[in-house]
């Protein structure tokens, strides 16, 4: 297996990275996020004319390419600390309508999404869910011609920019059980949805979503509205793959901060590079690093595999990532000293972003739970 990305991803990464220096600087950042919304639309919209937002969605749709290419991007902006939602609506939502919605969903949904026009996210979580996608307490029920929901969605991802949510929401059984959830697009304004933003750790914005007797249309439901789950689960898996490579482009940016800082700072007239105990932990940041891009690569390789074996590669990548990651942002830190810590260095803001990423889309031990428990599932009587 070549875990080589090919020449087209490299310039497609290169291309994205050489934007993001030029436009997407650390004070650049900071004022977007200073703005009333949090965020620049410009920005946004540079994102659509380069094609990024309709990677790995379908041709109908103005898509193109597929998991590979994804990761190059989400790398380029987990390095450049984006805080525009680029996984949470192009990958997580749009995979999810990809999966589950009809033709006609999807050209409906998405070509505005890659147009840069629509801006969809996914609400799964719930209070008492953690990370079982299964866990689904929120409730739809036939209307007529339509549905109705009740329920609540916690940690929403983009809430507060979004104009469409997709929801996952019982139509039959317990909480729990993988039959009975279906996939509804609920407009953020219809009646009876109240949202409750808020900022994240890292910067990042999202929101708690409540629903109250809300609406919608048949049109609403993408796919069957008992057999969501798998749809679910495949939007989530190729969202934490891109989760991983966007700590992939952070993780880079610690470990080349901070031997930048090691060789300027001096002490005892030399300069902190110099001592071999320090070498020594760079060289183990940068061990943990090209593991876990390769990780993240073998991962991108099996998103079109068979559903068991795409979610082992996830998980395996996942904890794997999620174990580095901690490491690198923590050497990042201490190498640093006191000033790693102040708001003004952004050093300390990368470890926010792979602090919060360790618990993204589950955490270390809930993967390597995951990765058991598919392996065993395979392994013959």
């Amino acid at each position: 297996m070549d875990l080589n990305p090919s020449p087209e991803q490299k310039m497609l990464r290169d291309a994205a990275q050489k934007y993001l220096r030029a436009e997407y600087g650390f004070d650049a950042r900071n004022r977007a996020m200073a703005s009333p919304g949090g965020r620049d639309p410009a920005y946004w919209a540079r994102f659509a004319e380069f094609g990024w937002l309709g990677l790995g969605l379908p041709e109908d749709a103005g898509g193109f390419g597929g998991l590979a290419d994804i990761v190059q991007v989400a790398e380029a902006l987990g390095g450049a600390l984006a805080v525009e939602p680029y996984v949470p609506v192009a990958v997580l939502a749009g995979q999810a309508i990809a999966a589950a919605g009809s033709a006609a969903q999807r050209q409906a949904l998405l070509a505005p999404l890659v147009a840069g026009r629509s801006m969809p996210t996914l609400a799964s979580s719930e209070a008492a869910s953690g990370p079982s996608l299964a866990w689904v307490e929120t409730r739809a029920r036939r209307a007529g011609a339509g549905w109705v929901l009740d329920g609540s969605k916690t940690g929403v991802p983009a809430l507060p920019w979004a104009d469409a949510v997709v929801v996952s929401a019982r139509t039959a059984g317990a909480p729990g059980a993988r039959e009975g959830i279906g996939l509804f697009v609920v407009p953020v304004g219809a009646p009876g949805v109240a949202v409750t933003p808020f900022v994240r750790y890292d910067g990042m914005h999202a929101g708690e979503l409540r629903l109250d007797g809300v609406r919608v249309g048949a049109d609403a439901v993408l796919g069957d509205p008992e057999a969501g789950i798998d749809a679910l689960e495949r939007a989530v898996d190729l969202a934490t793959v891109a989760c991983c490579a966007d700590a992939v482009g952070a993780m880079t940016q610690v470990l080349h901060k901070t031997a930048t800082y090691l060789a300027t700072r001096r002490q005892f007239d030399a300069p902190l590079a110099s001592f071999q105990v320090l070498q020594h932990r760079l060289v183990d940041m940068f061990s943990a690093l090209e593991a876990s891009r390769s990780m993240v690569v073998m991962a991108a390789l099996h998103a079109d595999a068979a559903p068991a074996q795409r979610a082992r590669a996830v998980s395996a990548a996942k904890a794997a990532v999620g174990e580095r990651a901690r490491h690198v942002a923590q050497q990042g830190i201490q190498l640093h000293g006191g000033v790693g810590m102040t708001e003004e260095l952004d050093i300390g803001h990368y470890f926010r972003r792979l602090t919060l990423f360790q618990q993204a889309f589950g955490g270390t031990d809930h993967h390597l739970q995951r990765f058991a428990s598919l392996r065993d599932a395979e392994a013959p009587a």
